[in-house]
């Protein structure tokens, strides 16, 4: 997930675009709120223009504070966006994943936020989620220990933890055959599973949570000895199927790879697949656990 890095332009004002209207977005919304006012208005260049104006400007050559005690002079941009906008706007490095892919997740959680996003994978586009789940809990899980450590100094406010995985992509097809087994198609908290795909060693609140989105965009697979991502893409569709109620939407990346193609296909299922664009896959999954005799796969 971090091993690449494009230089697009489209790609990067895309990115800059969409924080510019989540900002316009929440000041307009609080303004809305603040005045108890259910009427309907024109935005204007000048409405736009004054929700950004310092507290302090210049007018015909002349300085002049402005004091204000109105709920609305406390609107300001949250530290967390105001840090991602400017990340995005200066940095040469942008997210790994295209226009047109970003666009399919951005746009359930501009419908579900703020919620629970899981993602696997810590890189160049992690800053981006947390921002786009703005008041929600955004977690990343990444094998490289290093690494991780290296974005917590830049990044501290990303919360994300170290995982272990024993599986390499050499043992892909063991475990394909592995997962077509009974012990793998119960459906049971993951940490419980005497299924071999079945991730045991994440924090017990990566369990517990009940996740509205999970992004599989890791570990490392593009060699015979990398983890692969089999693990991680099982883990997730039976956690999905695991929750109380509700559907999760599960997100898949680089499923132009072999085993993100099959695995997907075999764990998450056709079915419950909603689109692809680009190398991204999008399933909903409903929650199995109060129906137990569902299939599988629908």
């Amino acid at each position: 997930m971090k091993t690449k890095t494009q230089s697009s332009f489209s790609l990067k004002l895309l990115v800059i675009s969409v924080f510019i209207a989540f900002l316009l977005l929440f000041v307009l919304r609080s303004r809305l709120t603040s005045s108890g006012e259910n009427t309907s208005f024109l935005l204007s260049a000048s409405s736009i223009s004054n929700a950004f104006l310092p507290r302090s400007s210049a007018s015909s050559g002349d300085k002049e504070t402005i004091s204000c005690s109105s709920p609305k002079c406390n609107n300001k941009i949250p530290s967390s966006v105001a840090k991602s906008l400017i990340h995005y706007a200066t940095s040469n490095t942008t997210p790994q994943q295209k226009l047109d892919e970003i666009s399919i997740t951005s746009n359930i959680l501009d419908k579900k936020s703020p919620c629970n996003f899981l993602v696997f994978g810590l890189g160049h586009d992690s800053l981006m989620w947390h921002t786009l789940n703005f008041g929600g809990r955004t977690i990343f899980l990444d094998e490289d220990i290093i690494w991780i450590e290296k974005i917590k100094k830049k990044f501290p406010m990303l919360e994300s933890y170290h995982v272990t995985y024993d599986s390499k992509v050499k043992e892909a097809n063991v475990l394909m055959e592995a997962g077509k087994k009974p012990d793998c198609t119960t459906i049971v908290d993951p940490r419980y599973s005497k299924c071999q795909l079945a991730l045991k060693g994440l924090p017990n609140e990566i369990y517990d949570i009940k996740w509205d989105l999970i992004m599989v965009d890791a570990p490392t697979g593009f060699h015979k000895n990398a983890p692969g991502r089999m693990t991680a893409i099982y883990t997730a569709g039976m956690m999905a199927r695991n929750k109380e109620n509700g559907e999760t939407h599960v997100f898949v990346h680089d499923v132009h790879r072999n085993i993100e193609d099959k695995f997907s296909r075999q764990f998450l299922c056709d079915g419950y697949m909603k689109e692809q664009v680009g190398k991204l896959r999008h399933f909903t999954i409903p929650s199995h656990k109060n129906n137990l005799n569902m299939p599988f796969c629908p």
